[in-house]
């Protein structure tokens, strides 16, 4: 398991040709119910984006099928024209049918329409990093051909309308080919304290020197629950979800946190985590909580 040394500056990583700072911001949950349709309160949304970038946050996360359409306008509508910081991360592959339901859009016509979706309701030229959603099962990362769809996000990078490609929900050997194919930016899959199925692949990129940006950091819709994470968060002054982030944060130098929220309070508090410190034996006690029984409620 890969930790930084304890001296180390590891507040930035590299995502694509730019270095940013390793918290991020994820905007799934400024879409409305499931992830569906425009939030209660689109005026409170685009504040809180306001927010976002005031905290000096350089990495948020997005993607067209949040909505679908919603984050994106959303975004532009608060942030453009963008700080020269700001790296937006979207991603493609999926499409939602009229009952928000997830399908998937492999084909190089559905992929094509997709970026110049995201180009035209986030006001871009080119986007910076796409990641390619694989969706062969409902319920993670299954192997599936992956070569026709990065052969045809590798054209649009050629067209100067993607910068750097990255995976999402991959499995390892998908990550290995398409690393034999291109440049990869980063993965984002779903890992966090007690989802540690990733974990030689954390390794394994982080010797690459390639991002590895976790979806779920904090157990999804339903959040993580640990009485080892509760002990250890009373203990520092912080809460659970903080510690959680913070594990993450100390896991591997190449891991890229994007906590999505709808909330102010909860923003300040992601953010915060950022600056928690775990000492060796509260990591030790986090560690084991993957191989305890009943280590979380979900």
């Amino acid at each position: 398991m890969t930790r930084p040394n304890a001296g180390s500056d590891s507040s930035r990583y590299r995502l694509g040709s730019r270095e940013v700072l390793r918290m991020g911001y994820g905007a799934m949950q400024l879409a409305g119910p499931g992830v569906f349709g425009p939030p209660a309160d689109p005026q409170a949304a685009r504040e809180l984006l306001r927010q976002v970038a005031a905290a000096g946050v350089e990495h948020i996360d997005t993607s067209d099928f949040y909505g679908p359409h919603v984050t994106n306008q959303l975004i532009r509508e608060a942030l453009h024209p963008y700080a020269d910081s700001l790296t937006l991360v979207t991603k493609i592959g999926a499409r939602r049918g009229p009952d928000g339901s997830w399908n998937p859009a492999f084909s190089p016509e559905e992929l094509r329409s997709a970026i110049h979706d995201n180009l035209r309701n986030l006001g871009l030229e080119c986007l910076e990093v796409v990641n390619l959603r694989l969706m062969f099962d409902r319920h993670g990362p299954a192997e599936g051909p992956i070569e026709q769809p990065l052969r045809t996000l590798e054209q649009m990078r050629r067209e100067g309308l993607v910068r750097h490609i990255g995976l999402s929900n991959a499995t390892p050997a998908q990550v290995r080919l398409a690393r034999s194919m291109t440049e990869l930016a980063c993965v984002q899959n779903h890992y966090n304290l007690a989802h540690r199925q990733d974990d030689a692949l954390v390794d394994e990129l982080a010797a690459a020197g390639i991002a590895y940006v976790p979806y779920f950091p904090l157990g999804g819709f339903t959040p993580l629950q640990s009485d080892t994470l509760t002990d250890v968060a009373r203990e520092l002054g912080a809460t659970p979800m903080q510690v959680a982030l913070a594990w993450l944060l100390q896991r591997s130098p190449n891991i890229l946190l994007i906590p999505g929220t709808a909330s102010s309070v909860h923003l300040r508090e992601n953010l915060a985590a950022s600056e928690l410190r775990l000492d060796a034996a509260s990591l030790r006690r986090l560690d084991a909580i993957a191989g305890s029984k009943g280590h979380q409620k979900l």
